[in-house]
């Protein structure tokens, strides 16, 4: 059984996965309140579930991009929970977790994260039958920004406020597909997904180094296990 945890921004989510896929699955708006509600909601789903503590063998985590805040609570129950119970800790780029429910469809990707005072995060990805791929590099951008280089028909994916729809939409026109309110959620189901891969293939990170990186000081390098905060 794997846990999986993102406070990565106020849209926090918490997962319970084993290899039958998603045991349990938690989602829900945080006022910036995740350091007194992340724990309960924890407790509640293994409850419910009916799972030992004990019987966790790993935990996933959202790395970034996100809020500084949030990004450390989520960072600092899953490193107490993996040294605790010495079980894996496994780190996951919060936008391929956006990619994730993307796999199935064949246009472009781009994932949208917003990170506040006018600021988004934005990567590329190309999403195949059965797996994704990143085509670019985590980007900080301004709002006026979000639909810049595109060149072919893409579904945007993420954290869409009303501004950001309106911006895609003005600049793209229908070369841009949004999807639906509902489908914006950011689902640790996923998180949970990609952690039981890495932990399947042996992997598993270092409580000690594994940190948030600040997209404005070191951007992220390509590839599915590197990621930024802003």
């Amino acid at each position: 059984m794997l846990l999986a945890l993102d406070t990565a921004t106020r849209q926090a989510s918490v997962a319970l996965y084993d290899a039958r896929g998603v045991r349990a699955e938690s989602s829900w708006y945080s006022a910036d309140n995740q350091s007194v509600e992340l724990m309960p909601r924890v407790t509640e789903m293994l409850a419910q579930q009916g799972v030992d503590p004990a019987a966790l063998m790993g935990v996933g985590v959202a790395i970034g991009p996100g809020s500084f805040t949030g990004l450390r609570i989520g960072l600092s129950v899953a490193k107490g929970l993996a040294v605790g119970r010495g079980i894996a800790l496994l780190g996951i780029p919060t936008l391929d977790t956006l990619a994730q429910a993307t796999i199935g469809q064949r246009m472009p990707v781009r994932a949208v994260l917003e990170i506040g005072r006018g600021r988004y995060v934005i990567a590329d990805y190309r999403v195949g039958r059965d797996n994704w791929q990143r085509a670019s590099k985590d980007r900080l951008v301004p709002l006026d920004e979000i639909a810049a280089g595109v060149k072919e028909r893409t579904l945007f994916i993420g954290e869409l406020n009303a501004a950001a729809r309106e911006a895609i939409v003005s600049v793209l026109g229908t070369g841009a597909v949004l999807m639906p309110l509902a489908a914006q959620l950011r689902r640790a189901g996923y998180l949970a997904e990609l952690a039981w891969q890495r932990l399947q293939r042996g992997e598993r990170d270092d409580p000690v180094s594994l940190a948030p990186i600040y997209l404005h000081t070191q951007p992220v390098a390509e590839g599915a296990g590197e990621c930024a905060e802003a």
